[in-house]
C-alpha cells in the first residue's frame, strides 16, 4: 500500500493521475497547505522541503520507503512498475530529460507568475512581465516539441506527460487571463491537452484530494 501525501495543486495531481494510471491501491493523506501542515513535524519527516507531494510505498522490498519530490516520486513508480518509462536507451532519457524540464522550468516559472500575477494583492508590472515571457517562451518550447510528437516525450505517453499535464491545464484555468493571448497561438498544445485529457485515470487523478 501506498500513502500520498498530496494537496490540490498541480505538483500534487501529478502524483494522483500516476497512481491512477497504475491501477495500484494507495491512500490518500491530504496535507492543507492553507493551514500550513507541510510544516508539521510529521510531514518534514517525510518531506524535509515542506512541499507536497510525498510518499510511503509501504509495500517496498525490505523496509518502507519515503520519496519526496514529484520528478523522482514519478521516476520511482515507473521504475518499480516498468510503466511509462523506458527501460532503458533513448526514450528514458528522452522522457526523463522532459520530466527535468518540467519541474525545474515549467512549473516554478508558471508557479512565479501565478503568484504575482494572481494571488499577490500587490501587482508588480516589472516580475508579472518576467515571468509572463519566460511562459509563453516555455510554452512554445512545448508547443514546438508537440508539432512533431504525439506526447511530450515522443510518440508514447510517459511521466513527461504525467507531470506536464496538471501545469498547463492550470495555464489554461487558473492562468488563463494572463496566457490567453500565448495559449491562443498553440494548437498542438490543445490538441495535446484534449488527448491527455481523454485517459479516464487522469480525470480521476485530477480530482484528488477530494476536498
Amino acid at each position: 500500500m501506498i500513502n500520498l501525501y498530496t494537496w490540490a495543486t498541480p505538483n500534487g495531481r501529478k502524483i494522483s493521475i500516476m497512481l491512477e494510471e497504475l491501477g495500484v491501491d494507495y491512500t490518500v493523506s491530504p496535507v492543507d497547505l492553507g493551514k500550513l501542515a507541510q510544516f508539521s513535524p510529521a510531514f518534514t519527516a517525510i518531506s524535509p522541503n515542506n512541499k507536497i507531494p510525498a510518499i510511503v510505498d509501504n509495500g517496498a522490498e525490505g523496509a518502507p520507503i519515503a520519496i519526496f519530490e514529484s520528478g523522482a516520486i514519478l521516476t520511482y513508480l515507473a521504475d518499480k512498475s516498468g510503466q511509462f518509462l523506458a527501460a532503458h536507451g533513448q526514450a528514458r532519457y528522452d522522457a526523463l530529460a522532459w520530466l527535468h524540464w518540467q519541474t525545474s522550468s515549467l512549473g516554478p516559472m508558471l508557479g512565479q507568475l501565478g503568484f504575482f500575477a494572481v494571488r499577490s494583492e500587490e501587482k508588480a508590472a516589472l516580475a508579472i512581465t518576467r515571468f509572463s515571457e519566460e511562459a509563453d517562451r516555455l510554452l512554445t518550447v512545448l508547443e514546438n516539441q508537440l508539432q512533431v510528437h504525439a506526447y511530450v516525450a515522443g510518440d508514447e505517453y510517459s511521466i513527461a506527460d504525467i507531470a506536464c499535464y496538471p501545469w498547463v491545464m492550470a495555464a489554461t484555468t487558473y492562468l488563463k487571463q494572463v496566457l490567453k493571448e500565448s495559449l491562443a497561438t498553440k494548437p498542438a498544445i490543445q490538441r495535446w491537452l484534449q488527448q491527455v485529457a481523454a485517459r479516464p485515470a487522469v480525470q480521476r487523478g485530477m480530482a484528488i484530494p477530494r476536498l
